[in-house]
This record gives structure tokens, C-alpha cells and sequence, in this order.
């Protein structure tokens, strides 16, 4: 690089100096760092002919300002990648890429186990119940708005209790009196046979089956001798003095007819009608 012609710039004579063609002309190593070098695109300084420079898709840096621009790790000996004008090494360029965990809000990289819901991504780890805070696993969970739960957490906080037990009813279930109940605690009160599907009736505020109201609790109609249920054909009832009639029972006690809706005469715990009873 010998030359005894002068630098283009400060015409310092550059005989025996280093020196630099720019242009097909000749520069000192000092202006051509001045007037004529490439900016480092990092650190916006000139990059002097006695450093090294590395270029990338007409962008010139020094060697040691070549970095990821997320981790600032050395790429000068590195594959690298671009994206948006910045240079990033390959693991924080995958990052970049990669979808956020709604839980931790780190990336979810390549290869990890994930869970996707509503649109949302999570680390396996992260998609926990917002009860117990354990991780879903492959166990089935429920949401209630924006938050997930477990089946023991869902249902212990948000599923109806049952007005015997107090504990959750997680299916089926029983409404009475507007109030919730398992099947099977909802019973008779006498035998405790289960009563969902079958017929019972209420007496002093419990339910009994049709069995136990007619041996332990119905009245007896003064005429058959048979329990009042209020059941099937037995539905209407006829109280009078203290006894009570099948509304079919209720007849004269010596020709038979029927006394419902007419006059009657009483004869100790015999009821006649009214012929009969003029007959006395």
C-alpha cells in the first residue's frame, strides 16, 4: 500500500504510510475513518480499517457490536436470524416467535408441552385451578368466566348443596319446596326408602312413602276401616265431629247412600240420612 502521492483529504504526503483508495483515490487511514468509513449500525460510530467489520444486507457493524439484540450474545461466529431489522440469536429469535403462556407470561418454545383453550396458550405447568392452584394434568376441569377450576374445586364452590347433607350435588338431584337434594337423601321419613320417582306426600313438614302415610300417619276412614291417603280414588274427604270418611264411605249406615253433599242425621258414630233417621 506504498505511495508518494498525497491523502485526497488533509494532502498529508503518504509516502511509506498506510493508506486507503477510496474511489479510486487515496485516503489516510485517519480521514478515510472520519470522511469515508461505514457507521456500526449498533453503535452509530465509524468502523475504522483497522478493526473488523462484518455487513448483512447492506448494514455494516463492528465485531464486537454484532449482538443479539435481545441477549446481547457475541454473533460474529454464531448463526443468527433477522427479524424486524434486528439481530437476534436462533433461541431468542424462536422466543420471539413463539406464543406467551397465559399463566407465566414466558414464551412457550418448540417442544413444550402446552395447553390450548379459548384461544390461550399455557405451559402445561402453568394451567392450574384457581381453587387448589394444582396444575390440570389430564384431568377433565370446568370455567366458570375467565377462570378454570378442577371438578372437586367447581363443584365444592359453585354447585348447589343438598338440604339434608350440606354437600355439593354434583348430578342429578332432586328439587323439592325449592330446595335442592341428592336422590338418595331424599327418603321417607319413617323407612328411608328413597322417594325420587315415586309417590310421597308431606305431613308436619316430612315426607313419608305412601306405605309408611297409610300405617303410620294417615287417619282411618270410620266407615272402611282402610287409611285416608288422599291417594287415587280417595282423594276427597269427609271430617265430621273428630272422624273422617272416604268421600265414597260416607253413606247411609242402613240403606247405603251416599251422604256426600246432602243432609244426614248422626246416631252415636253411625251417620243415616234423613228418612232413615226419621224411622227412629
Amino acid at each position: 500500500m506504498a505511495d508518494s502521492s498525497h491523502c485526497f483529504y488533509c494532502r498529508e504526503d503518504l509516502g511509506g504510510k498506510r493508506f486507503v483508495r477510496s474511489e479510486g483515490r487515496p485516503v489516510c487511514v485517519r480521514c478515510h475513518t472520519k470522511f469515508c468509513a461505514n457507521s456500526c449500525v449498533e453503535c452509530h460510530r465509524p468502523i475504522s480499517v483497522e478493526t473488523k467489520e462484518l455487513s448483512h444486507k447492506g448494514r455494516y457493524w463492528h465485531e464486537e457490536c454484532f449482538r443479539c439484540a435481545k441477549c446481547y450474545k457475541p454473533l460474529a461466529k454464531e448463526p443468527f436470524n433477522t427479524k424486524d431489522d434486528r439481530i437476534m440469536c436462533v433461541r431468542c429469535c424462536s422466543k420471539e416467535d413463539a406464543p406467551c403462556c397465559h399463566g407465566c407470561y414466558k414464551s412457550i418454545l418448540a417442544g413444550a408441552e402446552t395447553v390450548v383453550y379459548k384461544g390461550k396458550s399455557w405451559h402445561d405447568e402453568c394451567f392450574i385451578c384457581c381453587g387448589c392452584k394444582q396444575p390440570m394434568g389430564s384431568q377433565s376441569f370446568l370455567s366458570k368466566e375467565s377462570d378454570v377450576y378442577c371438578t372437586p374445586c367447581y363443584d365444592e364452590k359453585f354447585a348447589k348443596r343438598c338440604f339434608s347433607c350440606k354437600k355439593p350435588i354434583t348430578s342429578g338431584g332432586v328439587n323439592y319446596q325449592e330446595q335442592p337434594w341428592h336422590s338418595h337423601c331424599f327418603v321417607c321419613s319413617s323407612c328411608s326408602k328413597p322417594l325420587a320417582g315415586s309417590s310421597f306426600t308431606n305431613h308436619q313438614n316430612q315426607v313419608f312413602c305412601v306405605d309408611c302415610y297409610k300405617s303410620c300417619v294417615a287417619k282411618k276412614c270410620n266407615g272402611c276401616q282402610n287409611p285416608i291417603t288422599g291417594f287415587g280414588k280417595g282423594v276427597n274427604v269427609v271430617n265430621f265431629e273428630g272422624s273422617s270418611w272416604h268421600e265414597y264411605c260416607f253413606n247411609c249406615k242402613r240403606c247405603s247412600l251416599s251422604l256426600a253433599n246432602k243432609r244426614f242425621v248422626a246416631k252415636g258414630r253411625d251417620v243415616l240420612c234423613s228418612d232413615c233417621g226419621n224411622k227412629e
